[in-house]
């Protein structure tokens, strides 16, 4: 079991963990993540480690609300237990320290995972841009901007930042001219294959990190392969970074949409695991 410490609501339904997990805090780097599964009856679920603390034994997940086990998952207090917690998983992020500019791009809940990217490009000397973009509220811009030099926020409806997508943003650094090394993009995949569709005629090095329907995250099952140029990988073990401008992201969108009749389906049976939930509060 693995105690929540802390519990953060960072925007409507995005929510903030902070786990004991001691081993797995000792060995996390950015760009790894875990599987969780919050009881028996749960799915295993992929998450990105957000943040991690060596000396305190703790790691940060962040996470949306959006089927039934993140629901139950959600319905947790600091003090409450997840059943299992499998990590860290992945390949580390590449970071050097003669890169140069890096543009760290996070859109939505992808500003998450992008921040201990961002923190260790600027650690170890590169001069880190980071692209924000949200619908109307930015997340953990405070804290990206203790770890970038310059901070961008994008917002669909204008209300904060600049009104548009972090493309128009990545655009308008390009056309200063900045030399830009790499560009480092996570968020939803439509937005991971506009960026790399804008960087592609500028020969610009892009990575995306995917996150593709996953289940043991060993590299076992291959639901979670994914096609990069003419190779099948497993976003699991080989990633979960890879060259945006080799991804097919096309493909990737398919396979995603495939299961989402069967989510709404275990909408309707959040109950059992509730119990299980319910039953583990009792003990």
């Amino acid at each position: 079991m693995f105690k929540i410490l802390n519990k953060k609501v960072l925007h409507e339904n995005i929510l903030q963990f902070t786990l004991e997990a001691p081993l797995i805090a000792r060995k996390a780097e950015p760009g790894q993540f875990v599987v969780l599964r919050v009881n028996e009856y749960g799915e295993r679920v992929p998450l990105t480690i957000a943040d991690f603390d060596r000396e305190k034994g703790t790691i940060d997940i962040i996470f949306m609300v959006i089927g039934a086990s993140t629901t139950v998952l959600a319905s947790l207090n600091a003090g409450d237990s997840i059943l299992d917690l499998v990590g860290p998983l992945g390949k580390k992020t590449d970071i050097r320290p003669d890169m140069g500019t890096v543009v760290c791009i996070g859109g939505g809940i992808g500003v998450a995972p992008i921040y201990p990217i961002a923190r260790k490009m600027k650690q170890v000397g590169n001069h880190v841009i980071t692209i924000m973009g949200a619908k109307n509220k930015d997340i953990l811009k405070d804290e990206m901007e203790k770890i970038s030099d310059e901070v961008i926020v994008t917002t669909d409806d204008g209300s904060y930042g600049i009104k548009g997508f972090v493309t128009t943003a990545l655009q308008q650094l390009i056309d200063k001219g900045i030399d830009i090394a790499e560009v480092v993009a996570i968020g939803p995949v439509i937005m991971m294959k506009t960026v790399a569709d804008t960087t592609r005629p500028y020969n610009i090095k892009t990575i995306v990190s995917l996150n593709p329907i996953m289940v043991d995250g060993t590299g076992m099952c291959g639901g979670c392969r994914v096609q990069v140029g003419d190779e099948t990988k497993f976003a699991c073990v080989d990633g979960s970074e890879f060259d945006g401008h080799l991804v097919d992201f096309v493909n990737l969108m398919e396979r995603q949409r495939m299961y989402r009749p069967k989510e709404e389906i275990e909408k309707d049976h959040i109950c059992r695991l509730a119990k299980k939930v319910e039953e583990m509060e009792e003990k």
